[in-house]
C-alpha cells in the first residue's frame, strides 16, 4: 500500500509542475464543464423555455450566479474550520450530481430546485480546490504562478467543451440530457479525485485538532451536511424572489468584512497589511466581474437575438461562440502571456500585479468599445456581423489573463495561512457581487417589452456596452495611480 507522501515531499518537486496539480487540474477541468455549461444555457433556456422576458432573465441569471460565488465564501469558512478542503470538494460533488439528476428529472418544473443543490455545492467544491493548488507550493517558490497558469487553463479546456457541448445539446437535442450531462460529468470529476487524493498527503485534511474526541469531530461533521441541505428552501426563496436577492447581497458583504476584522487580530501588523491589499485586489475585481460576466446574460440574449449564424463563412451558434470563444482563446493564449511575463520579469521590466489588474480593465474597456462597434455592422433587421462580436472576446481574453489567475494566486500569497480558505472564498464573493450587478446592469440595458424589435434591442445593448467600456476605462486608470500604495501594502509579494 502506497504512504501518503509528506507536505515536504510534495513541494520539493522537481521541474515546473508537481504531480498533483495535474490531478487537481483534470478534477477542475470536468467541474467547469458543467459550470460554464451551466452558465451558457441558463438565460437561452429561461427566456425560450420559462417564457421570461430578457430583463427578468438578466435578473435570474444575476441572482442564480450571486448565489453560486456567494457560496463559495460559506464553503470556504466551513473548509477552513471544520471538514477540510478534501471533504469539502466531495460533498460539494456529490450536491453537484444531485442538482443536475433533479433538473434533467423535469426542466421546467424543478430548474430552480435544481439550481439551488448546484448553488450549494459548487459552493463547497471550489474555493478549497483553488486553496490545494496554492498549498502544494512553499510560501516563497516562484513557481507558484505558472501552477496556476496551468491549472487556469484546465478551467477553461472545461469551459470551452461544456460552452460548445451543453447548448448544443439543449437547444437542438433535448434541455434535459444537457442538464443531466451535469451529472455525468460530476461524477467523472469526483471518481478522478477519489482514485488520486492520496498524493495529497496532509494537504486539505480536517483542521479541527487532533485532540478532538472522534464521536465530537463526526458531529460538526455531519452538522455540517445536513445543515447545508436544510437551507435548500431559503435559497429556492432568495433565487426566485430578486428582492430577496438584494437584501442579501446588501447583508452578505458587510458581514463577511466583519468577520474577516475579526479574524485579523490574531495576525501581526506586516500580515494584515497583506490582507488589506488583497481586499483592494478584491474591490477592483467585483467591478471587472460586473462588466466581464455580461457573457452569460446581456451577451448571451445578444447572441440568441442579434448575430448572424456564420462565422468567417462557416455555420455557427452564435450561443456557441458566445460561450466558448472566450475559453479556447485563453487555451491557445494564456501560455504564450506567462512567457510573455517570464521574458519581461528577466528583464526587469514585468509589471506587478496591480499594474496588470490595471491593464485588465484598460483590454476590458477596449472588448466593449468592440461590442458597441457592432452596431456598424448591423443589417434592417438587427443582426449583426459575428466575426466583431467574437473579435470581441478575443480582446476581453487577455483583459482576463491580467487579472484572473493572477488573482487567484495573490490570495494564496498573501492571506496567511489560518484563513486562506476565508480569503479565497471572499475573491469568490467578490465575483458574487459581479454577478449581481452584471445581472443589474444587463436588466438595464434590456427591454421588459417582449415584443420589442430586434432594432430596438440592438440599440439598447450596444448603448449600454460603451457605457460599461468608459467605466472599465476610468477604473483602469485608477488601478494603476494607486499601484505605488498598494504594493507597498503588498511587502516582499509582487
Amino acid at each position: 500500500m502506497n504512504q501518503s507522501p509528506t507536505l515536504d515531499q510534495i513541494r520539493n518537486f522537481e521541474g515546473k509542475y508537481p504531480k498533483q496539480l495535474w490531478y487537481l487540474f483534470a478534477t477542475e477541468m470536468w467541474e467547469r464543464f458543467c459550470f460554464y455549461g451551466m452558465r451558457g444555457m441558463l438565460t437561452v433556456f429561461m427566456v425560450t423555455q420559462l417564457g421570461l422576458n430578457d430583463r427578468t432573465a438578466n435578473l435570474q441569471y444575476g441572482a442564480i450566479q450571486a448565489f453560486v460565488y456567494a457560496f463559495t465564501f460559506i464553503g470556504g469558512v466551513f473548509a477552513d474550520k471544520i471538514l477540510g478542503f478534501q471533504k469539502s470538494l466531495f460533498w460539494g460533488a456529490l450536491l453537484m450530481i444531485l442538482g443536475g439528476l433533479v433538473i434533467a428529472f423535469a426542466p421546467n418544473e424543478l430548474f430552480y430546485i435544481g439550481t439551488c443543490f448546484t448553488i450549494i455545492g459548487t459552493g463547497f467544491f471550489k474555493p478549497n480546490i483553488s486553496t490545494m493548488v496554492g498549498q502544494l507550493y512553499h510560501d516563497t517558490d516562484s513557481r507558484r504562478d505558472a501552477g496556476f497558469s496551468l491549472f487556469y487553463a484546465g478551467i477553461n479546456l472545461g469551459a470551452l467543451l461544456g460552452g460548445i457541448i451543453m447548448v448544443y445539446v439543449g437547444k437542438y437535442y433535448s434541455w434535459s440530457l444537457a442538464f443531466g450531462l451535469v451529472s455525468v460529468v460530476m461524477t467523472v470529476s469526483l471518481i478522478t479525485f477519489a482514485f488520486t487524493r492520496k498524493t495529497l498527503g496532509p494537504i486539505g485534511l480536517s483542521p479541527l485538532h487532533i485532540d478532538m474526541p472522534r464521536s465530537r469531530r463526526k458531529f460538526y461533521e455531519i452538522a455540517t451536511y445536513v445543515g447545508s441541505l436544510l437551507v435548500v428552501p431559503i435559497i429556492l426563496l432568495l433565487v426566485t424572489n430578486t428582492d430577496y436577492t438584494d437584501m442579501f447581497m446588501y447583508i452578505i458583504g458587510p458581514v463577511t468584512l466583519v468577520y474577516l476584522g475579526y479574524e485579523m487580530r490574531k495576525f501581526s501588523a506586516a500580515q494584515n497589511k497583506k490582507v488589506l491589499a488583497a481586499l483592494f485586489f478584491i474591490f477592483f475585481s467585483i467591478l471587472f466581474w460586473a462588466f466581464f460576466e455580461q457573457s452569460g446574460g446581456s451577451l448571451s440574449l445578444f447572441a440568441l437575438n442579434n448575430l448572424h449564424g456564420t462565422l468567417l463563412g462557416v455555420p455557427m451558434d452564435p450561443n456557441a461562440v458566445n460561450n466558448s470563444a472566450n475559453s479556447l482563446f485563453v487555451i491557445i493564449f494564456a501560455a504564450l502571456l506567462g512567457l510573455l511575463w517570464v521574458w519581461l520579469s528577466k528583464r526587469k521590466l514585468e509589471p506587478n500585479s496591480v499594474v496588470k489588474f490595471g491593464l485588465g480593465f484598460l483590454l476590458l474597456a477596449a472588448a466593449f468599445y468592440v461590442f458597441y462597434a457592432t452596431i456598424f455592422f448591423a443589417d434592417a433587421d438587427g443582426v449583426t456581423s459575428l466575426e466583431i462580436f467574437t473579435f470581441g472576446y478575443f480582446i476581453i481574453t487577455f483583459g482576463e489573463l491580467c487579472l484572473s489567475p493572477i488573482g487567484l494566486s495573490l490570495m494564496t500569497k498573501l492571506a496567511p495561512q489560518p484563513i486562506q480558505g476565508l480569503m479565497m472564498g471572499m475573491w469568490f464573493l467578490a465575483s458574487a457581487y459581479g454577478q449581481y450587478v452584471a445581472g443589474l446592469l444587463g436588466a438595464g440595458m434590456s427591454s421588459a417589452d417582449p415584443a420589442a424589435t430586434n432594432i430596438a434591442k440592438l440599440h439598447a445593448y450596444t448603448d449600454g456596452y460603451l457605457q460599461l467600456g468608459i467605466y472599465a476605462l476610468i477604473a483602469g486608470v485608477v488601478m494603476i495611480a494607486i499601484s505605488p500604495f498598494v504594493k507597498k501594502l503588498m511587502g516582499n509579494i509582487h
